[in-house]
């Protein structure tokens, strides 16, 4: 989702959680990465990877 460039509200609906929840999340994950932006955030993430090809989370 954040390599596909959504918006947090998009993200919210998607899964269903708090705005919070997608900010803290996001926060968290691209100091885990180190990356400087959420897009690469989840182009690292993906290369990792840390989900399938078709986009499905999770390990």
């Amino acid at each position: 989702m954040l390599a596909a460039g959504l918006k947090d509200e998009a993200v919210v609906r998607r899964l269903g959680v708090s705005l919070r929840t997608v900010h803290r999340r996001v926060s968290e994950l691209t100091d885990r990465l180190g990356a400087r932006t959420r897009f690469q955030a989840g182009l690292l993430a993906a290369r990792r990877g840390w989900w399938g090809r078709d986009g499905a989370d999770e390990r």
